[in-house]
């Protein structure tokens, strides 16, 4: 299917690994001017070089720190009128809530929910003007079905998940769409990291606790950052215009409700 965004300006953040890697990488085989924002240059610059070579896309890159007003600023500076706009930030640390401190608190929320806000805030006028606009975030299971040790996470998403849905709803008339992707289980280094956390709470092996995370999947398997980003392309589409304020779970099954 050809998704009609050929020539789209289009700002992945988080883009140099992992997920954000996977919709930025879906976004150039579409044809899209590509801007990938991470804070390690020499990972974005070597991820850069392989989604230009195996796409043939236009692919400009930002090493900044997105949480930050001046990582915000070098990346909007880049493509300061973004046609698609996928907001994507590493998620806090996983713990018990009791021992979280204000400043935690603080930290979860500037990156997982007030960053991608301030994003939105600067782009989504600039897209109901040109009449055109895709907006994605990447957000988390946990916000559908919360995950005990994953608090600040828990309630930062939450909070994006809230705000997106109020405006989404005013922007689609002008074909501006907001639709927020809820990974599950994707062997990236936030699943990687949390692993080791929960095989050290529970004296086992990070093989074990990853054998038993597996285990669980309907599917059988971890997700691919690749079917990930077949994902947001789409959301990103010409065709998904009439999709708005809608959380797209992608965990092989694992949330085992009806709605």
């Amino acid at each position: 299917m050809d998704l009609k965004i050929r020539g789209k300006a289009a700002l992945v953040c988080g883009a140099s690994k992992g997920l954000g890697r996977g919709c930025a990488t879906a976004l150039a085989r579409e044809g899209c001017r590509v801007t990938l924002v991470a804070r390690n240059r020499g990972a974005l610059e070597k991820a850069a070089a392989e989604m230009h070579a195996t796409t043939g896309a236009t692919i400009v890159t930002v090493a900044a720190d997105i949480t930050s007003e001046q990582g915000r600023i070098a990346a909007l500076a880049a493509c300061p009128q973004p046609d698609i706009l996928v907001t994507n930030a590493g998620g806090p640390p996983p713990g018990d809530f009791r021992k979280f401190s204000s400043e935690d608190w603080q930290k979860a929320l500037g990156a997982n929910m007030l960053t991608p806000i301030e994003l939105i805030k600067a782009t989504v006028d600039g897209m109901v003007s040109r009449r055109f606009g895709r907006i994605v975030n990447i957000t988390s299971s946990a916000v559908k079905a919360p995950i005990a040790e994953l608090a600040l996470s828990n309630g930062a998403r939450s909070g994006l998940t809230g705000f997106a849905a109020g405006l989404a709803r005013q922007t689609v008339a002008a074909n501006v769409t907001i639709n927020n992707i809820l990974p599950g289980r994707f062997w990236t280094d936030r699943l990687k990291s949390n692993t080791e956390f929960n095989a050290k709470e529970k004296g086992k092996t990070v093989e074990e606790v990853k054998r038993d995370l597996e285990k669980a999947i309907p599917a059988g398997r971890f997700g691919t950052p690749e079917e990930f980003g077949d994902l947001c392309a789409y959301l990103c589409s010409a065709q998904a215009g009439y999709i708005t304020g809608q959380n797209f779970l992608i965990d092989g099954g694992i949330y085992p409700g009806t709605f």
